[in-house]
């Protein structure tokens, strides 16, 4: 017995990168998205996405100061929490709103369930949802060029494609939430967590081609001005609202998504029927914040029905 094997508990593989590099790595992908809104909205951007981001964070530090925990606002969970939540936020919305709903974030649904990896749903997106039911009417409220009017996916909702244009969607020149309007900026920063490996292809891919898919088919019941698989019609859903954000940037969360490869194709088809159920039979115009948070609450079932089974386990007897 000269080879004498050494044996130790998982994990047997083990990377240089850690939690804190990668929230680092979503947080640079999220600046192109958030000079490009600050761009389009001004100062009052730039003053949303600076205290959602300092609320989180600070939120984060006295929870752990009071309850005696160790500090982790290093690992700049709470800085994509508060970024994103910013992102989602109307430029107009009062600034203690979006600081509450930080506050909501990081201690209803991050630290009370037990902190970074044990949330049960995207902290940005419960804030959101929150906010939303709390104070409908400013958190649907969008001035774009100093006229409050509607958003593309509420003249899409009433059936006037005719008002229109896809390439200031693509291009962000429409009223929004703060990172929602720009979809190359969006996609920059998802080429970048691409490329370094932080995110693949799964997920959001399936989440859009399945979206495509369903509003290519059952959009004409919901709008008898248009055919099957119009391209303006699909255009213009896939720009307008934040279905590119979410799919890119919370939907991938990997808290709150399956870690299956199965349960991933998965998440992404549940995601885009449910937000095609939702914008085009819903009562509302968008969709994509409650879709991402009803998959998330799926999440362990998915993993449930989808986890391989162990070598020599539930064959055929």
């Amino acid at each position: 017995m000269e080879n004498k094997l050494n044996i130790s508990s998982s994990p047997h593989i083990r990377s240089k990168i850690t939690s804190g590099n990668i929230m680092l790595m979503v947080t640079v992908a999220l600046l192109p998205a958030s000079a490009f809104g600050v761009y389009n909205f001004g100062m009052s951007a730039l003053l949303m996405l600076i205290v959602t981001t300092a609320a989180a964070v600070l939120t984060e530090y006295v929870y752990e100061k009071l309850m005696h925990k160790k500090i982790t606002i290093n690992d700049f969970s709470a800085v994509v929490t508060g970024l994103l939540l910013g992102l989602n936020m109307p430029p107009t919305a009062p600034l203690w709103m979006g600081a509450l709903g930080s506050v909501f974030a990081i201690l209803i649904v991050k630290q009370l369930f037990g902190g970074l990896g044990q949330n049960f749903m995207n902290p940005a997106l419960g804030a959101r949802c929150f906010l939303l039911i709390s104070f409908t009417s400013q958190m649907t409220t969008f001035i774009y060029d100093g006229e409050t009017g509607p958003t593309p996916l509420a003249y899409i909702k009433e059936g006037s494609m005719e008002s229109i244009n896809s390439m200031n969607m693509l291009l962000g020149r429409i009223p929004g939430t703060i990172g929602e309007t720009s979809v190359i900026a969006i996609v920059i920063g998802a080429m970048f967590l691409i490329l370094l490996g932080i995110i693949d292809l799964r997920i959001p891919g399936t989440y859009i081609l399945t979206f495509v898919a369903f509003i290519g088919i059952f959009g004409p019941m919901a709008n008898e001005n248009i055919g099957f698989f119009d391209p303006h019609y699909i255009t213009a859903q896939l720009c307008g609202g934040g279905l590119m954000l979410g799919a890119w940037f919370m939907a991938t969360d990997y808290v709150t998504s399956p870690i299956t490869k199965k349960g991933q194709i998965l998440f992404g088809v549940l995601l885009g029927v449910l937000t095609g159920l939702f914008r085009l039979f819903g009562g509302s115009a968008e969709g994509v914040s409650y879709a991402i948070i009803i998959s998330n609450l799926l999440v362990p079932l998915i993993e449930k029905v989808t986890l391989p089974k162990p070598f020599g386990k539930g064959g055929e007897k």
